[in-house]
């Protein structure tokens, strides 16, 4: 991944020195297997846990020589060792090796992924509970709906990060397995004990059957639980971009002191960082595809997977940290505009009430065709004459001769649209 756009902590588990260790880690747990079997004499295979090591230049420079990674990393082993380096490898294919250690790294990029999403969701649970309370309007189509909260819109945000939680936890755990049965997957140089002591020592589970590689379904949910996440986050961040909207300013991401957001223009604050999720996640759903694509291969395996692995794997875990990283940022410093949210409320002249009208008229006897025909009524005239829809209604004798001052006030309180907001911060743990 670009600079621009790694986490460090991502970064690491795709490098070489880890993948190459891992690599080695792998080794070293089907050595261990092999002695417990009694195949491998415990001395070297001790030996072997104590003084293996890779050297990075000498891996490449073999590989200039091999073109294969695999032989060339067993021959950086084999220098750290004596006569025991004959055990490094012993029955296993480069899959064998490669894909157990692929788990690895794709467990561990899981793990920091599940912290940073544990955090945002912290972060959005705190936003929410703040603005538990903060009236706002809700628009469907864009347009002017009932009032709502702006602490609930947040709150669905929670139950949504933690469904994603819950997603790539699984994703985790069908990835976190191992395979050492040998070529094309038969056990005929690696028997099935070895295998599962093997996944012991690494605290995996055994992949139950195999050809000569792990299956990149595996894989294909894994990417996709992340691209899922990512589709969220541009969710978030789309509706963050729209409340900065200048006509109207509800929220906005934060603007720190020295910030620019034009080269022209010295007046702009824009939603960079949120359009930034937002073209990151199309890049997420993009892998995603690719990871779908890899899962069908030639016979007992090919190659084609590896070589869009070796971006999609890396490229992907890293994006969406840096996502996670950024979006918790906007979260955490988020500025949100009460008064604005109230005015913009107010804009439509009381209409956001027509349902409680609707409601009440159909309350006090009157059949639902014909209060319907009068609430749109006063409504379309409320909206094109610009005028307060309670006023109307108040002119109308069809509705006060139902509907008297003490109904109106009760059917025009914002209150009213508050009376069960608890329960949905109650459903998912904030409350």
């Amino acid at each position: 991944m670009i600079p621009r756009y790694s986490r460090p902590e991502i970064t690491a588990i795709w490098e070489d020195e880890f993948k190459y260790n891992t690599w080695l880690q792998v080794e070293v747990a089907v050595i261990q297997a092999w002695a417990d079997h009694g195949e491998v004499p415990r001395k070297d295979a001790d030996l072997i846990a104590q003084h293996a090591k890779v050297n990075i230049d000498d891996i490449n420079k073999y590989i200039a020589e091999t073109h294969h990674d695999v032989t060339a990393f067993m021959r950086s082993v084999a220098d750290s060792l004596g006569p025991e380096s004959r055990w490094v490898h012993l029955g296993l294919t480069s899959s064998d090796v490669w894909d157990t250690a692929t788990s690895l790294q794709m467990m561990a990029a899981a793990d920091v992924l599940l912290g940073q999403l544990a955090k945002l969701r912290e972060v959005v649970g705190r936003q929410a509970l703040t603005h538990k309370d903060t009236i706002c309007v809700g628009r469907t189509h864009g347009v002017h709906a009932e009032p709502t909260t702006f602490g609930l819109k947040l709150a669905v945000w929670v139950d949504e990060l933690k469904r994603h939680e819950e997603r790539l936890k699984q994703a985790r755990a069908t990835i976190a397995v191992g395979q050492m049965s040998g070529p094309v997957g038969t056990h005929a140089t690696v028997p099935p004990a070895v295998e599962e002591a093997a996944c012991k020592h690494l605290g995996i589970a055994v992949a139950p059957v195999t050809n000569q590689i792990i299956q990149r379904d595996r894989h294909a949910a894994y990417v996709s639980a992340i691209a899922g996440i990512g589709s969220s986050m541009e969710k978030f961040a789309t509706e963050i971009r729209g409340l900065q909207r200048t006509e109207i300013l509800e929220a906005e991401e934060p603007f720190t002191a020295g910030q620019t957001g034009s080269s022209s223009m010295p007046h702009k604050r824009n939603p960079e960082l949120c359009e930034r999720v937002c073209g990151l996640s199309r890049t997420l759903r993009g892998y995603a595809v690719m990871a779908l694509e890899d899962v069908a291969l030639w016979h007992e395996r090919d190659i084609s997977h590896s070589s869009t692995e070796r971006i999609v794997l890396p490229d992907a875990t890293g994006l969406l940290a840096y996502m996670l990283h950024i979006f918790t940022g906007v979260m955490d410093g988020l500025v949100v505009y009460p008064e604005r949210m109230t005015f913009n409320l107010e804009r439509t002249q009381g209409l956001v009430f027509s349902q409680k009208v609707l409601l009440a008229l159909i309350e006090s006897g009157m059949s639902r065709e014909d209060a319907y025909k009068i609430v749109q009524r006063h409504s379309m005239a409320a909206w094109d004459q610009q005028t307060p829809f309670r006023g109307l209604l108040e002119s109308d004798p069809e509705v006060t001769t139902r509907l008297d001052k003490a109904v109106l006030d009760k059917v025009f309180d914002y209150r009213a649209y508050l009376v069960h907001i608890d329960s949905s911060f109650q459903r998912i743990g904030l409350l």
